[in-house]
């Protein structure tokens, strides 16, 4: 009688895209759109900061922010709005929510998506060199980059498999977004209708 042989079950793909999504703008959709499909993704999890203690400014309530991410990406299948980040206590690291979403997924390839400003920043991060292990870093380049390979090869020293995201750079910054919501500017081109309608109806970024 003979041995019928089955393929192994290939680990299960996901993705990691943190911030504070203050707010989530086309450029966050793009590059979660570029990341499912080149990484051939199963998951995506969007993870709005908790407490950010790289941040000067305060951050939007906490609410608002997992509402918007949520209708900014309700149009990817594979995106789950993940809220770990902002019930845990305390300053928040990457490293512990790679750690936690290890645990809860044994045996998945987790893959890490930052932006050029960020992996550039990495060394400060806490215990940054654990990184490497947990998960494929995945680099998006920014729109005023001088060219993501050069800027990264001696990164790449230090951190095994990073990987450049092959997307156009999109000139989107939330930061600009918040100062046209501020000054009473359209901010339509550049945040999804639905993300527009909800800072409109909340009354967000508007000076006090």
């Amino acid at each position: 009688m003979g041995v019928t042989l089955t393929a192994a079950t290939p680990p299960r793909r996901i993705g990691v895209f943190g911030g504070a999504f203050d707010p989530p703008h086309r450029g966050h959709h793009a590059l979660a759109a570029t990341a499912i499909t080149q990484l051939q993704l199963d998951a995506l999890h969007i993870i709005p900061t908790g407490h950010a203690w790289h941040k000067s400014r305060t951050l939007s309530d906490a609410t608002h922010r997992m509402a918007m991410a949520q209708l900014a990406f309700a149009d990817l299948p594979q995106v789950v709005v993940d809220g770990r980040e902002l019930a845990r206590p305390g300053p928040t690291y990457t490293v512990d929510t790679l750690l936690e979403l290890q645990q809860a997924n044994p045996g998945a390839q987790l893959y890490l998506l930052i932006g050029e400003d960020q992996a550039r920043a990495l060394p400060s991060w806490s215990r940054w060199e654990r990184l490497p292990a947990l998960a494929i870093i995945c680099v998006a380049a920014r729109a005023d980059s001088t060219g993501a390979k050069g800027q990264f090869d001696a990164l790449k020293a230090h951190v095994p498999g990073l990987t450049v995201l092959n997307m156009p750079p999109v000139a989107t910054s939330a930061t600009d977004i918040r100062h046209r919501a501020a000054t009473g500017q359209s901010i339509g081109p550049l945040v999804f209708e639905t993300v527009a309608r909800y800072i409109d109806q909340h009354h967000l970024y508007r000076p006090t």
